[in-house]
């Protein structure tokens, strides 16, 4: 059973790999937190710039690119700062419990790939991961907040045998 139902709206990431890349992340960010991959679904859209420039404008009143944006399906955030989002309850194979939306810019994620020194598929794979963490309730807007996400954020990519993103470590 697939966790991520794929739409793409820019050919690159089709030659990119989005799709296995995105599974794999899934897979790992689910399983580190102790939910399995079986029961969930998430939607990821592989756009550009300008497509993710307009639903930033949309939904943050932002209108220029990001990297990645989230839209969990449903209010999952922790009761205090610091704390642990509630984990959603599985659904089953014929009706996964919806986590949420995720779009993904490919000129921007590039260009900060090319900058940082790293792998595209290393930094795409954290977006991903960043992505499906919002969708589950975690966010980064307070310090303690930050540390948590950031935490697991680590440990999800070492289990895929990545570096730590936030590390000043070259890649």
């Amino acid at each position: 059973m697939s966790i991520v139902d794929i739409v793409i709206e820019d050919a690159r990431w089709d030659a990119f790999g989005l799709e296995p890349l995105a599974e794999r992340a899934c897979d790992a960010a689910l399983g580190t937190l102790g939910l399995g991959r079986d029961g969930f679904s998430v939607v990821l859209m592989g756009c550009d710039d300008a497509r993710i420039a307009e639903l930033n404008a949309d939904f943050r009143g932002k209108p220029q690119p990001t990297n990645v944006l989230s839209w969990p399906s449903e209010e999952r955030a922790a009761d205090q700062i610091g704390g642990l989002p509630e984990a959603p309850e599985a659904g089953d194979a014929d009706e996964p419990c919806e986590l949420g939306d995720i779009a993904i810019a490919y000129e921007t994620c590039a260009r900060e790939a090319e900058a940082a020194g790293k792998p595209m598929a290393d930094h795409v794979t954290h977006l991903v991961v960043h992505g499906l963490l919002h969708c589950l309730g975690y966010d980064h807007v307070e310090d303690a907040d930050a540390a948590v996400m950031e935490g697991l954020e680590v440990r999800i990519l070492a289990s895929l045998g990545l570096p730590d993103p936030y590390s000043d470590a070259p890649a």
